[in-house]
């Protein structure tokens, strides 16, 4: 087995027995057994399919730290802002809304980096990523913002994104 098979049937293995564990809760030694089987065997037949980059990365400490980090502490926390700022608007009668469509720079090059981007974007009320572009050698991002304060693409960028590239950037450097 080639060390990029390998690492991508590892990475595979190591998400869906982590699901498995986070699932079933239970910590019986007969359990965790068919969670690491069925685990192994779901690696084994779609890690072709999900990892179209050298998963390698997936199994360094640092990155999969940064990871975890991104997703339970910095994600988080820009949801919370977010949503409370789309009540601050919901609540105060949606009549300082200005819709609009943004163009922002991000420096991620990684494909599952823009895309953990994108949803991120997405996932937080008030802004729709909908499309990602390469012009001139850099990636942007089309994003509805709900309530546009800058029009500029840095500026916006860095008020859409916030933190979130900065995470990510961490985990797809």
């Amino acid at each position: 087995m080639q060390k990029t098979k390998f690492s991508a049937v590892a990475a595979t293995f190591l998400v869906c027995f982590v699901f498995w564990v986070l699932l079933d809760f239970s910590f019986k030694a007969e359990e965790l057994l068919a969670g690491a089987i069925v685990s192994l065997a779901v690696a084994l037949f779609t890690a072709r399919f999900f990892i179209h980059e050298d998963a390698g990365w997936f199994l360094n400490p640092k990155r999969l730290f940064s990871l975890l980090r991104f997703w339970c502490v910095t994600f988080p926390i820009e949801l919370v802002k977010a949503n409370v700022a789309m009540a601050r608007i919901c609540f105060g009668g949606c009549r300082d809304i200005a819709p609009g469509i943004v163009k922002i720079p991000t420096e991620l090059k990684s494909d599952y980096g823009l895309a953990a981007l994108s949803n991120s974007i997405t996932l937080t009320p008030g802004t729709i990523t909908m499309e990602v572009t390469e012009e001139d050698g850099r990636n942007w991002l089309y994003v509805h913002w709900i309530k546009v304060r800058e029009t500029e693409p840095e500026a916006a960028g860095e008020a859409i994104k916030g933190t979130l590239e900065k995470g990510l950037k961490e985990v797809w450097a």
